[in-house]
């Protein structure tokens, strides 16, 4: 694998370009008996970045098992190409999986993305992974806002018109949440598997519980490697 931190944004911006050709977006009607999440969490001054995936029974979304991972990253804090600083923590975590999901969630987007290359995407091609892109704010793209019920949905689109995903509201009254998809999925059934994973709150589960077991590895609470759930 490219040393991510020894690269230049041009020399980035090249590999997204690359990497970009080997996206796939197909239909996937399953089995999906595991899913996962991912997420990254890292201060934008700092070279630590921390990284976790969880491994979930799915459509039961029990937690199986946490994969965390500590690593230093020297890549700069640059909008777009957040992945060159996420995706080798990400990689570590994986390899510590015991058992691979069917289907991994990330917090952040897939083809979503100006150079259709976001996280989901950009990890999705390095791992051979099916991936969706699950993000919080929009980084690319044109909407109208959903409707204002649980499940209302909008397309995302590119400058040509061409369908980057969905605009998500995924409960009343909150924000939407921004679903594409990385590799070997496709728009519909990304958002599909999204809708299902969403419980009780305005994230899907996988990525929420991503999200808390990374916030738990950071303080303490939570150690390094792969833990089954419960242990």
């Amino acid at each position: 694998m490219i040393n991510y931190n020894e690269l230049s944004v041009t020399e980035a911006t090249q590999i997204q370009k690359v990497l970009r050709e080997e996206v796939i977006t197909t239909p996937f009607h399953g089995p999906v008996n595991y899913i996962a999440g991912a997420d990254i969490s890292f201060n934008k001054f700092s070279t630590t970045v921390y990284a976790g995936i969880v491994l979930m029974r799915y459509p039961e979304l029990t937690p199986v098992g946490y994969s965390l991972v500590e690593k230093e990253v020297t890549f700069p804090y640059v909008p777009g190409f957040l992945a060159f600083r996420e995706a080798p923590a990400l990689l570590d975590a994986w390899q510590q999986l015991p058992q691979k999901p069917d289907v991994l969630v990330v917090d952040g987007h897939g083809i979503a993305h100006p150079r259709r290359m976001g996280i989901a995407s950009h990890f999705g091609v390095l791992a051979g992974q099916r991936t969706i892109g699950s993000a919080k704010k929009k980084l690319y793209g044109a909407f109208e806002e959903p409707g204002p019920n649980a499940g209302d949905y909008a397309p995302l689109k590119d400058k040509q018109g061409g369908l980057l995903g969905y605009v998500l509201r995924s409960k009343p009254k909150v924000k939407p949440i921004f679903v594409s998809p990385g590799h070997l999925i496709d728009v519909d059934d990304s958002l599909r598997i999204i809708r299902s994973c969403v419980v009780k709150y305005r994230l899907p589960e996988p990525t929420r519980l991503a999200h808390n077991a990374v916030n738990q590895f950071r303080l303490g609470t939570l150690p390094a490697g792969y833990t089954p759930a419960g242990a």
